[in-house]
């Protein structure tokens, strides 16, 4: 599996020449290596309602014929706009476009922007997909990490670094502890002032635990 980073929470996995999407932020994504007609998507997995993660889901979708794999309110609020969906809930796992993508728990908030209301975004998550990448979503760090750890065994987990909204560095190292991944790559940093954070210290502090830290830039890519 291809794991491309999109800047901020926005990421392609690539398999068998498929591509599930997750989180795709691309308009107003300062770090977006590509502009969002260049996107492609055979699946797409939303963490939850806010901007920067909702993102550009309900336009791909439309272009593309992607389901949207999100939890159920936002998949409805998405249907209702055109969008090809699949609303499931904490614990649900879906097979899509060669991909088995199983929803699980997040620490956050999940509102949704419209007409100048906020709407109610149902409960935000995080992904497992084929039991190997976990993306926690906008999360802070809880222990039921470890369980996600041990019942799905992901072997690398893309977890935010910036803190202020999400974890920070050091919470992160915690969580990729927990988890007993392989490899990391952090996300959500240094898209905006308020979440700069600097990589190098998660790799410093996973280097005694012999955990992998891929430190990419948008556009870059690993092989996992």
């Amino acid at each position: 599996m291809r794991i491309t980073w999109l800047g901020h929470s926005a990421f392609e996995l690539e398999k068998d020449g498929k591509v599930l999407l997750i989180d795709p932020f691309i308009t107003g994504n300062p770090a977006a290596p590509r502009g969002v007609s260049e996107i492609r998507a055979d699946a797409i997995a939303v963490t939850h309602a806010h901007g920067d993660h909702l993102g550009d889901a309900l336009e791909i979708s439309k272009r593309t014929g992607a389901p949207v794999i999100a939890i159920f309110e936002i998949a409805q609020y998405l249907a209702g706009k055109g969008a090809n969906t699949m609303g499931i809930n904490m614990g649900g796992e879906v097979e899509v476009a060669g991909f088995r993508v199983a929803m699980v728990p997040a620490t956050h908030s999940s509102t949704i922007m419209e007409g100048g209301r906020w709407l109610p975004g149902g409960c935000p998550a995080g992904f497992v997909i084929d039991n190997k990448v976990y993306h926690a979503g906008d999360t802070g760090l809880f222990y039921g990490m470890k369980l996600i750890g041990e019942y799905y065994r992901p072997e690398v987990a893309l977890l935010p670094i910036g803190g202020f909204y999400t974890m920070d560095v050091r919470q992160a190292a915690k969580a990729a502890e927990l988890l007993g991944v392989k490899a990391v790559i952090p996300m959500h940093y240094n898209t905006f002032d308020v979440i700069r954070a600097d990589p190098r210290e998660l790799e410093r502090l996973l280097e005694p635990l012999g955990i992998k830290v891929y430190i990419l830039r948008p556009g870059e890519s690993v092989e996992v």
